[in-house]
């Protein structure tokens, strides 16, 4: 089997010749620390997938969200810290070294309904660029490929909390949520106009929203809202990608999800992607609340490649019987961090493979 047979027989919870082998990501932290114990230099995180003998997975480059994008500018210099315009708008301090954290945020772009207004030329559909200017030649590689190919839809509410601000955005729930809906409403429609020549032109695999809309306690609006306001959009989009012959459709949200899953399931998203285990996204309770209906993806306790050896073999065999039902794909939950050794990785790579039956592949820092 191929990459994309094997991927699609997964989903469908049918049998295929082992299961996907596929990873996250990691810190660019991570790269650099492992690159100083057995890692070549030239892996970073564009090549990590080959390097490592992963399953090939590609995402359409089409850009659904601001386009143009704001100008990085550096406003100061600070020790190890600079204060920057990032390419979303937002003014915040980071560090100059380009170290991995979140940036303390000074400034959003979205702060009052003048600014939406303003700020709304930069998701104009009918922006030139959205699409890339060899895209005839991809539709054509597209139609002759063997691996999975990947729609990338956009946010509905992820990327406004980004652009407001959580504080300005939970004032704005509670004190004007219709203006909340107009964005909401706006994004839907971009989206839909965005991606219309794509689903015309080429059959995919998966599509997939963002919406890291949630912490460790629970989403960051009520299910209530949840329902009213973001439901109709998503039932919209989902339903278009179906009658393009999209089988599944995904999203990303860390944190906990337990309040979300079955709103997202009503409304058509049917994977859910990456399955934090601190934020309490158990994989296992989620298939056993919903059944096939739920499709998985991730789920791998990241921090429990730090320990490594019994610890990783444990983490393992708690999501092993998952594995065998199918419509799992396991993977660490998120990038994996630089307090992860290139030797505690490579052993739970190897130990994934052979649980799964992937064939070991050949990487410098393995075993014979």
């Amino acid at each position: 089997m191929n990459a994309r047979q094997r991927w699609l027989a997964t989903m469908r919870y049918e049998s295929a010749d082992h299961w996907p082998d596929e990873e996250f990501g990691y810190c660019e932290e991570t790269l650099q620390h492992w690159q100083k114990g057995g890692l070549p230099e030239y892996v970073g995180n564009a090549n990590a997938d080959e390097f490592f003998g992963f399953d090939y997975k590609r995402w359409a480059p089409i850009r659904t969200g601001v386009h143009p994008s704001f100008e990085y500018q550096v406003l100061e210099e600070h020790d190890d810290r600079r204060v920057v315009i990032d390419t979303d708008g937002c003014k915040c301090v980071v560090f100059s070294d380009g170290a991995s954290s979140i940036p303390k945020y000074m400034k959003f772009p979205i702060e009052s309904r003048a600014d939406w207004n303003d700020f709304k030329k930069r998701l104009d559909p009918e922006t030139p660029g959205r699409y890339p200017a060899d895209w005839s030649a991809l539709v054509e590689e597209y139609r002759k490929r063997d691996y999975v190919l990947g729609l990338e839809v956009g946010s509905l509410l992820g990327w406004i909390r980004n652009w407001m601000g959580f504080e300005n955005f939970c004032y704005a729930v509670a004190d004007d949520s219709a203006f909340i809906e107009e964005m909401v409403d706006y994004l839907a429609n971009l989206e839909l106009t965005v991606i219309a020549k794509a689903l015309n032109e080429v059959e995919f695999d998966v599509a997939h929203f963002w919406e890291d809309i949630a912490f460790n306690k629970g989403p960051i609006v009520s299910p209530a809202f949840f329902k009213r306001v973001l439901a109709p959009h998503y039932e919209r989009i989902t339903q278009h990608l179906n009658a393009h012959g999209i089988e599944f459709i995904s999203v990303d949200c860390d944190g906990n999800i337990d309040d979300l899953v079955p709103l997202w399931l009503d409304a058509g998203v049917n994977v859910m992607f990456p399955l934090e285990q601190n934020g309490g996204a158990d994989p296992n309770k989620f298939r056993a609340e919903y059944g096939q209906r739920v499709l998985l993806s991730g789920g791998v306790d990241k921090t429990k490649l730090i320990a490594g050896g019994w610890a990783i073999d444990d983490e393992l065999k708690r999501l092993e019987p998952l594995m065998r039902q199918g419509g799992f794909v396991p993977h660490l939950d998120h990038r994996c961090p630089p307090d992860v050794s290139y030797e505690n990785y490579i052993y739970y790579i190897e130990k994934k493979r052979e649980i799964c039956g992937i064939p070991q592949k050949a990487v410098a820092g393995m075993r014979a």
